[in-house]
């Protein structure tokens, strides 16, 4: 009985370490498996740099795949310590790699550290890279949008237009550099400059190209992402007679301002001649008095007085007559 749990313990214990053994053998194997893909490369690492990153839970077949190709494009100066630093500070290890041999081949002078700033500060530096070689078309304004750059001459005519600028990246300016919206806008109000420069319209759709040289002489690109190669006018058309409108709205303005100006000297002669009203009723009010006065004082006799009445009996005959006839 004794010999049989023995016997059942041993076995146990046989398939518990056979157990154990075969999980280090897988992990080993990996770890193995990675470490002898890099040195049949020619990108050696060391077992133990892998065991560490599998423990800093790094994504090994990446950081292998990243050393390997970085070290098969001739970037020796990368290393596993520098791949394992950058995407613990979560930055795109693989993309930045594909950035750096791009750079390479394409004879653009990009350092590792600048790369990793690149890219720690959220811009995409392989598609930068790839818009350094080959020059991107930035429609100003956007298409989608469907405006346009409205302008007016010094004759008053508007223009609008649609301008095409092509740029590639300053990966320089790329950290702190001013995005694509900053390009649209400065070159928007360039043309706007330029346009209203110009004396006439025709002489604006009669050389187009005078706009873009005027604009890409501002240094527009400065402290941006991005050189400004070429400046485009895609499309020029005439808009609205601005000058007439706003003389027209002026005029309108003014006729407004001397009707204003009539009513209240209209006003001030109403009321002037109310006053005089006023005034000539106070004075006829003291007419009785002063010819009572006058005959106390002996300067009016009584024929005078009969006079007086005959001849403001024969206005006020006249003055009916007058209203009658009317």
């Amino acid at each position: 009985m004794d010999s049989l749990d023995l016997g059942g313990f041993l076995l146990v214990f046989c398939l518990g370490v056979g157990v154990v053994g075969l999980i280090v053998f897988l992990m080993i194997f990996r770890y193995v498996g990675l470490w002898f893909q890099a040195f049949v490369s020619g990108a050696p690492i060391s077992l133990f740099n892998i065991v560490g990153m599998s423990l800093r839970k790094i994504p090994l077949r990446i950081m292998v795949s990243a050393r390997i190709t970085s070290y098969k494009a001739g970037l020796k100066s990368i290393t596993v310590s520098d791949l394992e630093t950058h995407y613990l500070a979560g930055g795109n290890v693989f993309n930045i790699v594909r950035a750096m041999i791009a750079a390479d081949k394409a004879n653009i002078p990009l350092t590792w550290r600048q790369a990793t700033a690149i890219d720690l500060a959220g811009r995409d530096l392989l598609e930068a890279v790839k818009t350094s070689v080959n020059p991107k078309v930035i429609d100003c304004p956007e298409r989608e949008h469907g405006e346009y750059i409205t302008a007016v001459a010094k004759d008053g005519i508007q223009l609008k237009c649609r301008a095409r600028v092509t740029v590639r990246t300053n990966i320089l300016q790329l950290v702190g550099g001013a995005t694509e919206e900053t390009i649209i806008a400065r070159v928007g109000e360039g043309i706007v400059s330029a346009i209203g420069e110009a004396l006439t319209h025709a002489d604006v759709l009669g050389s187009p190209q005078r706009i873009s040289r005027l604009v890409l002489d501002r240094g527009l690109d400065a402290q941006t992402a991005f050189e400004i190669l070429s400046i485009d006018i895609a499309d020029i058309s005439v808009g609205e007679n601005i000058g007439a409108i706003l003389r027209t709205d002026s005029a309108k303005a003014d006729t407004k301002i001397a009707q204003a100006e009539a009513e209240k000297r209209r006003a001030m002669a109403v009321a002037m001649e109310g006053e005089m009203r006023v005034k000539l009723v106070e004075a006829e009010a003291q007419i009785p008095m002063a010819i009572a006065h006058a005959f106390r004082e002996g300067r009016l006799g009584v024929m005078d007085y009969y006079r007086l009445n005959n001849m403001q009996a024969d206005t006020l005959m006249r003055k009916s007559l007058a209203k009658e006839e009317i």
